[in-house]
């Protein structure tokens, strides 16, 4: 296994290192801010990627505590 956790966390912090623009916005979301202006929307995008940390971090950190714990299971 510790073969393969190298690969996969020297692509992490590749792609981590150099994050391409992400835009988060639903299409009501879209239209909407596309009414209220370049500023907004662009605030209105950051919001929706930072309150989406939070989640993906959460079961990412438990998805990884469960594969090391049925690692070592084997």
């Amino acid at each position: 296994m510790k073969k393969l956790t190298f690969p996969f966390l020297l692509l992490f912090f590749l792609f981590a290192g150099n994050p391409a623009p992400a835009k988060a916005q639903c299409s009501i979301c879209t239209r909407t801010t596309q009414q209220l202006g370049e500023r907004p929307a662009r605030a209105l995008n950051k919001g929706i990627i930072y309150l989406a940390i939070a989640p993906l971090a959460l079961f990412g950190i438990l998805g990884y505590r469960w594969w090391k714990s049925e690692q070592y299971h084997d």
